[in-house]
């Protein structure tokens, strides 16, 4: 893992498959403030399709979204999991061939994407991991708690199944042909353990880029609260103990 510093160059808009066709995904919730930015910063050459799925905002994402340029999805069943699904499905119907996942709060650098999607592009990996651990965060980007569960979650993903990952990071990349492979399925707190878990049974080729994170714009759903701190932490915890005996 965190092999990204040895790749080969790769000039933007490079064929993937012989028709190149990147989608990025972000599942967005009460995002005004930050999610014209995150579209802003996407670089375009790259990509060919930015995907906004709106979990039900009661604010203006949705329209500052789509008149940044974004496909705008509605999905209306609150999960971040399950808003995911539902881009990951719009990208495959327009025949994407890798599927970029990032936040519509700013706390990553789109700026990023090239490095995120190289490893995938050049040397065939199935999914790349933005780590935020490896990468340069700004103090106070990450909560102790954040740390520790990260910490706790990659090292019982090394110990069970043997793949070395040091972040959960909602910026990765990953393949179409791997997502089908992967079956993905949790609505909420779990989907990126699941898909990291997922690639590891299934052997799938992966490693990770360093990324760079800084504060997010607004209050985190998940580490903001202690409720969802909490309830974050439970689900990722079962989310590992389940697939010990849940094939694949």
């Amino acid at each position: 893992m965190g092999e990204g510093n040895q790749l080969k160059t790769v000039p933007p808009g490079q064929k993937f498959g012989g028709h190149p066709y990147v989608a990025v995904v972000i599942p967005a919730l009460n995002e005004a403030f930050s999610i014209g930015l995150v579209i802003q910063a996407i670089p375009r050459p790259l990509v060919a399709e930015i995907i906004v799925v709106d979990n039900g905002s009661t604010d203006n994402t949705a329209t500052i979204a789509r008149t940044s340029g974004a496909t705008v999805l509605s999905e209306l069943k609150k999960g971040y999991g399950t808003a995911c699904l539902t881009g990951i499905r719009h990208a495959i119907d327009h025949d994407a061939e890798v599927i970029v996942f990032l936040d519509g709060d700013f706390s990553d650098y789109p700026e990023d994407l090239p490095e995120l999607v190289r490893p995938i592009l050049d040397l065939e990996y199935d999914m790349v991991i933005g780590s935020r651990m490896i990468g340069r965060r700004e103090r106070g980007a990450m909560l102790p708690q954040a740390v520790f569960g990260n910490w706790l979650a990659c090292t019982l993903m090394r110990l069970f199944w043997g793949y070395r990952f040091t972040d959960l990071g909602p910026f990765r990349a990953v393949t179409v042909e791997a997502l089908q492979h992967m079956k993905m399925f949790d609505p909420t707190f779990g989907w990126t353990v699941e898909m990291q878990i997922k690639a590891a049974k299934l052997k799938l080729k992966c490693t990770e880029v360093p990324v760079r994170y800084r504060k997010r714009i607004g209050t985190s759903k998940v580490t903001g609260t202690v409720l969802g701190t909490a309830g974050a932490s439970v689900k990722i915890l079962y989310t590992i103990f389940k697939y010990l005996v849940v094939k694949v």
